[in-house]
Protein backbone atom coordinates (compact mmCIF):
# COMPACT_ATOMS: atom_id res chain seq x y z
CA UNK A 1 0.00 0.00 0.00
CA UNK A 2 1.64 3.69 -0.78
CA UNK A 3 0.56 7.09 1.43
CA UNK A 4 -0.10 9.69 -0.36
CA UNK A 5 0.76 12.85 0.67
CA UNK A 6 -1.22 16.15 0.34
CA UNK A 7 1.48 18.85 0.02
CA UNK A 8 0.56 21.46 3.07
CA UNK A 9 -0.06 24.17 0.68
CA UNK A 10 -3.54 22.65 -0.49
CA UNK A 11 -5.04 22.70 2.86
CA UNK A 12 -3.79 25.62 3.67
CA UNK A 13 -5.41 27.48 0.32
CA UNK A 14 -8.39 25.71 1.37
CA UNK A 15 -8.82 27.24 4.78
CA UNK A 16 -7.99 30.42 3.39
CA UNK A 17 -10.57 30.70 0.64
CA UNK A 18 -13.05 29.36 3.08
CA UNK A 19 -12.06 32.11 5.65
CA UNK A 20 -12.60 34.26 3.15
CA UNK A 21 -16.32 33.04 2.14
CA UNK A 22 -17.25 32.71 5.91
CA UNK A 23 -15.73 36.50 6.30
CA UNK A 24 -17.86 37.92 3.15
CA UNK A 25 -20.92 36.34 4.70
CA UNK A 26 -20.42 37.29 8.17
CA UNK A 27 -18.65 40.83 8.48
CA UNK A 28 -19.84 41.53 4.45
CA UNK A 29 -23.66 41.29 5.47
CA UNK A 30 -24.53 38.85 2.84
CA UNK A 31 -25.92 36.59 5.10
CA UNK A 32 -28.14 39.33 5.95
CA UNK A 33 -29.21 39.79 2.04
CA UNK A 34 -29.53 36.46 1.42
CA UNK A 35 -31.82 35.52 4.29
CA UNK A 36 -33.55 38.73 5.14
CA UNK A 37 -34.29 40.00 1.50
CA UNK A 38 -37.37 39.00 0.29
CA UNK A 39 -39.84 40.42 -2.25
CA UNK A 40 -42.23 41.91 0.02
CA UNK A 41 -39.86 43.54 2.38
CA UNK A 42 -37.81 41.83 5.26
CA UNK A 43 -39.53 40.24 7.43
CA UNK A 44 -39.80 41.38 11.21
CA UNK A 45 -36.91 40.90 13.68
CA UNK A 46 -35.51 38.58 11.07
CA UNK A 47 -31.99 40.60 11.36
CA UNK A 48 -32.21 40.04 15.28
CA UNK A 49 -32.20 36.00 14.44
CA UNK A 50 -29.46 36.50 12.41
CA UNK A 51 -27.32 38.18 14.28
CA UNK A 52 -28.02 35.33 16.96
CA UNK A 53 -26.79 32.69 14.26
CA UNK A 54 -23.91 35.01 13.07
CA UNK A 55 -22.73 34.92 17.02
CA UNK A 56 -22.87 31.40 16.94
CA UNK A 57 -20.84 31.27 13.59
CA UNK A 58 -18.13 33.78 15.09
CA UNK A 59 -17.56 31.09 18.04
CA UNK A 60 -16.67 28.13 15.64
CA UNK A 61 -15.44 30.45 13.15
CA UNK A 62 -12.54 31.70 16.36
CA UNK A 63 -11.33 28.02 16.87
CA UNK A 64 -11.21 27.80 12.92
CA UNK A 65 -8.84 30.92 13.09
CA UNK A 66 -6.91 29.41 16.29
CA UNK A 67 -6.27 26.39 14.52
CA UNK A 68 -5.59 27.99 10.99
CA UNK A 69 -2.85 30.19 12.79
CA UNK A 70 -1.29 27.54 14.97
CA UNK A 71 -0.99 25.66 11.65
CA UNK A 72 0.57 28.55 9.79
CA UNK A 73 2.71 29.88 12.27
CA UNK A 74 4.23 26.96 14.02
CA UNK A 75 4.22 24.50 10.88
CA UNK A 76 2.05 21.76 12.35
CA UNK A 77 0.63 20.65 8.74
CA UNK A 78 -1.63 18.29 10.76
CA UNK A 79 -4.07 21.04 11.82
CA UNK A 80 -4.80 22.25 8.48
CA UNK A 81 -7.74 19.49 8.41
CA UNK A 82 -9.09 20.69 11.79
CA UNK A 83 -9.35 24.20 10.34
CA UNK A 84 -10.61 22.99 7.31
CA UNK A 85 -13.73 21.17 9.15
CA UNK A 86 -13.81 24.34 11.44
CA UNK A 87 -14.61 26.54 8.76
CA UNK A 88 -16.73 24.36 7.09
CA UNK A 89 -18.82 23.79 10.36
CA UNK A 90 -19.21 27.76 10.73
CA UNK A 91 -20.23 27.91 7.12
CA UNK A 92 -22.64 25.39 7.59
CA UNK A 93 -23.92 26.81 11.06
CA UNK A 94 -24.43 30.10 9.37
CA UNK A 95 -26.72 28.34 6.62
CA UNK A 96 -28.82 26.35 8.44
CA UNK A 97 -29.05 28.96 10.95
CA UNK A 98 -29.99 31.67 8.40
CA UNK A 99 -32.77 28.91 6.88
CA UNK A 100 -34.03 28.78 10.53
CA UNK A 101 -34.37 32.23 10.95
CA UNK A 102 -36.12 33.21 7.84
Amino acid sequence: MTRTVVPPAIPAAASLLLAALWGFAVFGDWSTQAFCATSGGPSPGCADRIASVVTLSVMVGVVAVCATGVAWLARRESLYGVAVVAWLVALVVLFVGGLTAQ
